[in-house]
């Protein structure tokens, strides 16, 4: 047994290529270590004692020492509540394509150097969202956090079903698959309690001396007031994580060291639903659906069953509003989506934008490489192009002459037309983000609205100004017509005046 002040810490590596047996007596080889959770290593391993791990392992093993909570929580979830059958019976069900939990392979126990360890077999699993966070300055795209809340869900939804809660929902703890990485996994139970044993519900009682525990930043308002997780609790955690991803920071970053200030924080955010998020991440496309969100969550009892339809369904028709489906590939450049609007996924600039994509190694300015003869020949021959109107106003000749920019882009002719006219904002052209493969120029793509736009207002600002004209025309022709049919009933009373008076 280890010294009470080491129980905590991580244990010490065990050697690779040790032999262990789970408790259906089945063996497993020990690999090298490739990483480490809260209190514990986790180790490649492989089936049987007969051939050395490789790298591509299937299998890892999670060690702690024996004395340890966690693992054991996690072990006792995964026998409960993530059997083999019980999980595939559940995707049957209800029709999936799968289910965002680890598969469990065994347990057991062993020793090393007289102290005494438990372990745990799962399926290996890939990066982690924290390191894709950081990767990506913090954020992720709208349409990738609304895949990943209702993936997310679905797992939540399980687990609520089999009276657990997770109760440490965050980005280290969600991983993409090892062998698809358009998958995502919640792990990491180490934190789920068993909320609801045999049908019977914790009741609400509030403990300071267990409060704020978690992870500061997305624990839930129960779990601030020492009250026992609930299903509200991951819900609510879980719209802070996306809340994250989508803005890159919360509102209570600054107090992470005063956990009061930030359940007071929370609370302030929640009670003022939706205005509170709206203004808070008003630059953000999808904050009214984060908002949309936490108000559900925000209005459902401690013991009540939350309508997972219902949450689901807010994600999903963001998720729908970006062009993307929830099977389509997950990707994580922070490049903002774009919300759907059919005219712009059948625009050829996009096009062009897309048959022009810088590739990762390359100058990741977000900038249309110049191509004289395709542009010539697009404004030429495609009679659909929004480009057509202005395509008369610039010719060829003086597209011919036009020259690279210190940042790589090259003006299209519309933008010659609108540089002379002063009608143009060089700040967007100028503003310069990462640059994946398969994406659009979002920024030109924005120039261009915003010329379009102002096309459109100059347009209807001549009508309006047509309409008015015509409407004082109108007003005049009236006030003579009625001058003279005033002029007109004089002259017929002073008519009968002067008749009544010879009679």
């Amino acid at each position: 047994m280890p010294p009470k002040n080491q129980r905590r810490k991580l244990p010490s590596p065990l050697p690779e290529g040790l032999i262990l047996t789970d408790t259906n007596k089945k063996e497993w080889t020990l690999g090298k270590t490739i990483g480490e959770g809260g209190f514990g290593l986790i180790y490649l391993a492989s089936p049987g004692r007969d051939k050395p791990v490789s790298n591509d392992a299937a299998h890892v093993v999670k060690v702690e020492y024996h004395e340890n909570g966690p693992l054991f929580c996690e072990l006792k979830f995964y026998q409960r509540a993530a059997k083999d059958n019980q999980i595939k019976a559940w995707v049957a069900r209800h029709k999936m394509d799968y289910i965002g939990i680890p598969n469990y392979w065994g347990s057991g126990e062993t020793k090393s150097s007289s102290t005494s360890y438990r372990f745990m077999v799962i399926d290996r699993l890939g990066t982690d969202l924290q390191k894709l966070l950081l990767s990506n300055g913090g954020k992720f795209p709208l349409n990738t956090i609304m895949q990943l809340g209702i993936r997310l869900l679905d797992v939540l939804e399980y687990i609520h079903e089999q009276e657990y809660v997770h109760g440490d929902i965050k980005a280290a703890n969600i991983l993409l698959c090892y062998t698809d990485p358009n998958k995502v996994y919640l792990a990491d139970y180490g934190l789920s309690y068993r909320y609801c044993p045999n049908g019977n519900h914790k009741p609400y009682k509030e403990n300071p001396k267990k409060g704020h525990n978690g992870t500061i930043e997305f624990t839930s308002l129960d779990a601030h007031k020492g009250v026992a997780l609930s299903r509200r609790g991951d819900l609510q955690i879980l719209s802070f994580c996306m809340l994250h991803w989508l803005c890159g920071k919360l509102p209570w970053d600054k107090n992470l060291k005063v956990p009061v200030a930030v359940q007071a924080s929370k609370t302030k955010l929640l009670e003022e639903l939706p205005n509170s998020v709206v203004n808070w991440a008003a630059q953000e496309d999808g904050c009214h659906a984060v908002a949309s969100f936490m108000a559900e969550v925000y209005r459902l009892g401690y013991d009540e069953k939350p309508n997972y339809g219902v949450l689901r369904k807010i994600l999903l028709n963001i998720l729908e509003s970006t062009g993307t489906r929830l099977g389509d590939p997950l990707t994580f450049s922070h490049v903002k989506a774009i919300l759907k609007k059919p005219a712009a996924f059948n625009n050829p600039i996009i096009e062009h934008a897309r048959s022009h994509s810088v590739s990762p190694g390359a100058d990741r300015k977000l900038h249309f490489v110049a191509n004289r003869d395709l542009q010539s020949s697009r404004l030429q021959k495609s009679p659909k192009s929004p480009r057509k109107n202005y395509a008369k106003d610039v010719s060829a000749e003086k597209h011919k002459d036009v020259k690279y920019t210190s940042n790589g882009y090259t003006p299209y002719p519309y933008e010659l037309q609108r540089r002379k006219q002063g009608d143009w904002n060089p700040q967007l052209v100028n503003i310069t983000e990462p640059k994946v493969e398969g994406t659009v120029n979002v920024r030109f793509v924005q120039n261009y609205n915003i010329c379009k736009d102002r096309e459109t207002s100059h347009f209807e600002n001549g009508i309006r100004e047509e309409c008015k004209t015509q409407r004082q025309s109108e007003e005049n022709n009236q006030e003579q017509s009625n001058i003279y049919t005033a002029s007109l009933i004089i002259v017929l009373l002073l008519i009968m005046i002067s008749v009544l008076c010879n009679l």
